[in-house]
């Protein structure tokens, strides 16, 4: 069974409109194979525009498998980003972190954002 973290990107589109994207995070939460972390939930909620809006995400959340960054996700998303700037790039920390969430909870990541592609060790859910 698929074990997805979803990225902010895929979380927007699925709150904003029907989409392709959205209707296969739908399916994916009736599956319950879903997981969050703290940055989503910051990326989320630091952009909500009203209490109702607010509170939508949040009960969108509160109930799949979450997980946090611990010493060792610092430590790893320090590593690459060492690793990707060498290579030239600089990424969204948030991005980094939610990276190395996802690659020690062997995580796909659900996401729109083109750039997870160029973080060794990352397994991009697609649909």
């Amino acid at each position: 069974m698929d074990r997805v973290l979803i990225d902010t990107s895929i979380w927007i589109e699925f709150f904003r409109s029907a989409s392709k994207a959205g209707d296969e995070l739908e399916r994916l939460l009736r599956e319950d194979t879903v997981w969050t972390c703290g940055i989503v939930v910051f990326e989320l909620l630091q952009g909500v525009k009203s209490e109702r809006e607010k509170s939508i995400i949040m009960d969108s959340l509160l109930n799949l498998e979450y997980t946090e960054m611990s010493w060792l996700h610092w430590q790893k998303a320090a590593d690459m980003s060492i690793k990707i700037k060498k290579n030239g790039l600089t990424l969204p920390l948030s991005d980094l972190f939610i990276a190395s969430i996802a690659i020690e909870h062997d995580l796909q990541i659900f996401t729109l954002d083109k750039h997870f592609k160029k973080i060794s060790g990352v397994k991009l859910y697609s649909f």
